[in-house]
Formats: C-alpha cells, structure tokens, sequence
C-alpha cells in the first residue's frame, strides 16, 4: 500500500515546495534585473505576475493542506502555511524594493515549511 507521501496529495505538497523555490527565485531574479536591467525589469514586475502566482500558491495550498489535515488530523501545517500565505499577500501591498523581496522570500519559505511539515505528518 502506499503511503501517502508518495500518493497524489503528497505530490502536491512537493510541488507546491517547488513552486515556493521558483517563487523564490523570481524575487531574487527580479531585484537583480531591476538593478541591472531596469527597463526590462518591468515584465518581471508586472503586478499579474504576482497575482496569479499568489491565487496559484493559494489554490495549491487549500487543496494539499486542506486534504493533509482532514488526512492526519494536523492543522499546524495548515496554521503555518496560512501565515506563510498572508506574508506573501501582504508583501503585494508594498513598493518593489528590497523590503518587498525580503518578505515575499520569508512568506514562501514559511508556506514551503508548511508544506513539509504536511508532508512529514503522513509518515
């Protein structure tokens, strides 16, 4: 049988740690092209950029967490990636710059630990 780590709601909590990286990336990627790069910089900064990565991220999140604890019981992953979730979202409120990045980083790694603690409860 098995477990559910490896199952199809398992993969999702993988996938949703990957697209944390990726999330992750783009910011360092971002401010990088801003200083390097402004004029181009723009199409990584497009708000729709954003948009759609964090609906993404909450689509994800609802579905492996929300299965996770009706799975396992738990609902500290759901708690923590809630919390990663709403940095994230409150990370769009603010100017592009350094302060925006470093939240957003922070908001993706808590939502990735969450999604490892999600995964790590099935074992």
């Amino acid at each position: 049988m098995p477990t559910f780590a490896n199952s199809r709601f398992g993969r999702l909590d993988q996938l949703a740690i990957g697209l944390s990286g990726l999330c992750a990336i783009h910011c360092m990627a971002t401010a990088v092209a801003v200083v390097l790069l402004s004029s181009a910089a723009s199409l990584l900064t497009a708000p729709i950029v954003h948009e759609v990565g964090l609906s993404i991220a909450m689509v994800l999140g609802a579905v492996a967490l929300g299965h996770g604890a009706m799975r396992h019981g738990m609902l500290l992953p759901v708690a923590v990636g809630s919390i990663g979730l709403g940095v994230m979202a409150g990370a769009m409120t603010l100017d592009h710059g350094i302060m925006e990045t470093a939240y957003t980083i922070a908001g993706v790694s808590i939502l990735a630990f969450g999604h490892e603690l999600n995964r790590r409860s099935f074992w």
